[in-house]
């Protein structure tokens, strides 16, 4: 089991990025556009392209308010993260690059869902397993820039092996490691997920100061309750119904391996998982230029 090292960077709670999101109800996610305070640059995190499964239809409204957004505000995107490779969602990054520039950055364990998945599908050798679908593959650690702010990255795996947390200034995008306090954590039984490891990495996350904010990736509405995304690692400690201040490592893992073996599959999981090992391209057309979303037959 890995053990993790300490944060390893200060976080500069002076720091505080604007944060718009926008929320995508039929999948429930949430993109973020994340912006310099001191400037013009942003990133966007967590994009969605839509998708009319049953049509076969793509379509890229979502994205386009991203867009419209950025443009509105006179802003230069730099970066389209991506937290991990989704199994919930498209990604719009490719048609937000096409319109607006930026680099496409996942966690450098890319390699290890392309490799799973690839053979899921049945890829063949001409679909590269080595991340070079994206700009940058991000380690443990790393930095980036938007602007004149300084981003650094934690390997937070569990959920899946490139699940990676980051942090600007006084706030941190978790990705799916941790939902809202009543929502508790991500699953951890897709392939290369694991439940002790998720617990590891959301005690990573709780070490951040008790101020940081934090920003979901998803939320569900538990109960009833509006739509929320952002809370801090203070009310993480104290009220999430998993990962909660006296909740154990292993009481944890009773729990998330019990609550993941009743769930059902992701409604969109098998055109995400294609279109999103790709860094959100589509799968290359045949020869007479139609493009193909394949469905294996128990592979899953």
């Amino acid at each position: 089991m890995k053990t993790f090292a300490p944060i390893p960077h200060a976080v500069d709670l002076s720091i505080k990025p604007e944060v718009t999101a926008f929320f995508d109800e039929p999948t429930n996610t949430v993109t973020y556009v994340v912006r310099d305070p001191a400037g013009t640059a942003c990133a966007v995190i967590d994009s969605v392209m839509d998708i009319d499964y049953a049509a076969g239809r793509i379509s890229y409204t979502s994205a386009d308010a991203v867009i419209d957004f950025i443009r509105a505000q006179g802003l230069t995107l730099e970066w389209l993260i991506e937290t991990h490779v989704h199994a919930d969602h498209l990604s719009g990054a490719p048609y937000i690059q096409g319109k607006l520039g930026g680099k496409i950055g996942i966690g450098e364990n890319i390699t290890i869902v392309q490799d799973t998945f690839g053979k899921v599908f049945n890829e063949g050798t001409e679909f590269q397993r080595d991340g070079s679908q994206f700009d940058r593959l991000f380690k443990d650690g790393d930095t980036y820039q938007i602007g004149g702010m300084t981003v650094f990255v934690l390997h937070t795996p569990g959920h899946t092996p490139a699940c990676m947390t980051h942090v600007a200034g006084d706030a941190a995008f978790v990705g799916d490691t941790l939902f809202m306090p009543d929502g508790g954590s991500a699953r951890a039984d897709f392939p290369g997920g694991d439940a002790r490891t998720l617990y590891r990495s959301i005690q990573r996350v709780l070490s951040l100061p008790a101020e940081t904010r934090l920003f979901m990736c998803h939320d569900y509405g538990p109960n009833g309750r509006e739509i929320r995304w952002e809370t801090t690692v203070a009310e993480q400690i104290a009220h999430n119904i998993h990962v909660r201040d006296g909740i154990t490592e292993d009481q944890f893992v009773e729990v998330r391996e019990a609550r993941d073996a009743s769930l059902a599959m992701p409604k969109l999981i098998i055109p995400s998982l294609q279109v999103n090992m790709r860094a959100g391209d589509l799968p290359p057309p045949d020869a007479s230029g139609k493009r193909f979303l394949k469905v294996p037959i128990n592979g899953l």
